[in-house]
């Protein structure tokens, strides 16, 4: 169990500190991004707190490239929670995951794939989900191990506490259309909230958000956010 006295969450850090830079710069409103998270983060997080980072966390293509990305997350305050996005290209193994973690003495990021990790009272659940974007068979089978994935996450968590759901990717498509597989999921398990990010720029305003079908879906991309880590639960 993840001991925390608040919980926050902050998405799509896209963080580039090693060998794999990538300015965020270039895009309009990135200017000093990872100094402008460190600076809230760390004003805000205490030492008993939790932060989700729902994907997209390095630009690295392998652990090696990610680790000073990943030891900017280590030296902000809390226990983090990681899952998988899009753009996580140095993603393998929750074995080797693991064991980069712990050669690096990254002792306060736990991982987030096809498990649950209960703090302080909720079960976080969650997995990267997927953009549909046609429904071609190679869309449709990612979709389908994605909601599994969701499946065994949520139907890990303890029985009795409230299920938190973090997703990479919206669960509805461009147009606003739930991707059904993953909602089926959502509402089996009776799902209050849905958090995800991956929407950027122009699309945080037309987001998915709000309450659909009993759920309530928040956007929490780092631009999305201000770069200010979200705090959701007391």
């Amino acid at each position: 169990m993840v001991r925390c006295l608040a919980l926050f969450v902050i998405g799509d850090l896209h963080l580039s500190l090693g060998e794999s830079e990538k300015p965020m710069d270039i895009f309009k409103g990135w200017e000093n991004h990872a100094r402008r998270i460190a600076q809230s983060w760390d004003e805000n997080v205490k030492e008993t707190d939790t932060v989700i980072i729902p994907g997209d966390l390095s630009w690295a293509m392998n652990l090696d490239e990610a680790a000073e990305d990943f030891r900017f997350v280590q030296n902000r305050p809390g226990k983090k929670i990681i899952l998988k996005g899009n753009h996580d290209y140095y993603w393998t193994t929750m074995k080797k995951m693991q064991e980069f973690l712990d050669a690096n003495r990254f002792d306060t990021i736990s991982i987030l794939h096809n498990n649950s990790i209960l703090c302080e009272g909720v079960s976080i659940c969650g997995t990267r989900g997927w953009m549909a974007e046609n429904s071609d068979a190679f869309n449709k089978k990612i979709i389908e191990r994605e909601a599994q994935r969701l499946e065994t996450s949520l139907a890990s968590a303890k029985v009795g506490m409230p299920k938190l759901v973090f997703l990479h990717y919206p669960p509805f498509d461009r147009e606003g259309k739930p991707i059904l597989q993953l909602l089926n999921v959502l509402e089996r398990h009776q799902v209050s909230d849905c958090w995800f990010g991956h929407l950027h720029g122009q699309s945080i305003r037309t987001a998915p958000v709000g309450t659909r079908g009993g759920i309530c879906y928040h956007l929490v991309s780092a631009d999305a956010l201000g770069f200010q880590p979200l705090k959701i639960l007391l």
